[in-house]
């Protein structure tokens, strides 16, 4: 499958490496030189400076053979013209658009993107309705395999507990992506200590998904 992700901060960074992780082909496409040039290092020719909103880019891109394009920038316009400029244009099946306002996810579905991604609204859910301990919720379907949110509640016993998260291995291109303690959300960072009770978020592949859960539950 041919994946396009526009947007090469921590969003589309990562989501980059999961797709690449699971063996699709995947084009990311950053405007900024300084961070084209950081991530050209690290991903090669995965990586090309541009600006997704740039019917020339959409071109060189080669968005007439995508399968699906993920527009993950910080900057809910960019992310729905990318999207509407990929369907007109390119008819592309499938768009993904990162919505950093939670209000603006309702315009974006009625104006055609076939799914927005909004953590904001994901965590809160998880805060409001007490979801079970396990729970896997999924973030995006991209048929050769899955990339999922998965929310779990630290117990007592599990090997990570006081652990700072700089000195947990976590599973393969698995990420943490939020700790919610006593109804605070916390953005986890190297000295992050992590504490029993606390509920923990992560973005993973599938095939991570049992060993994420001997670490943290």
């Amino acid at each position: 499958m041919y994946i396009i992700v526009v947007g090469g901060g921590k969003v589309g960074y990562n989501l980059t490496k999961i797709l690449l992780a699971e063996r699709h082909e995947v084009l990311l496409v950053e405007k900024d030189p300084v961070r084209y040039a950081k991530l050209s290092e690290e991903l090669g020719e995965t990586v090309i400076f541009g600006d997704g909103a740039e019917l020339d880019t959409l071109k060189a891109m080669g968005t007439n053979r995508a399968d699906v394009l993920v527009a993950a920038t910080d900057s809910d316009e960019d992310n729905l013209i990318i999207c509407q400029m990929a369907k007109i244009v390119y008819f592309i099946p499938k768009t993904i658009a990162r919505v950093n306002d939670p209000k603006n996810e309702e315009v974006m579905q009625i104006l055609g993107i076939d799914v927005t991604v909004n953590s904001t609204r994901i965590i809160n859910t998880l805060i409001e309705e007490k979801v079970d301990s396990g729970m896997l919720i999924p973030l995006l379907s991209l048929k050769g395999g899955d990339v999922e949110i998965v929310k779990t509640d630290l117990s007592k016993i599990a090997p990570v507990v006081n652990q700072s998260v700089m000195k947990i291995q976590l599973p393969k291109d698995c990420i943490l992506i939020a700790i919610i303690r006593e109804k605070a959300v916390i953005i986890p960072k190297g000295d992050t200590i992590l504490k029993a009770g606390d509920t923990i978020i992560a973005i993973l592949p599938p095939v991570s998904r049992e060993q994420f859960r001997e670490l943290f539950f």
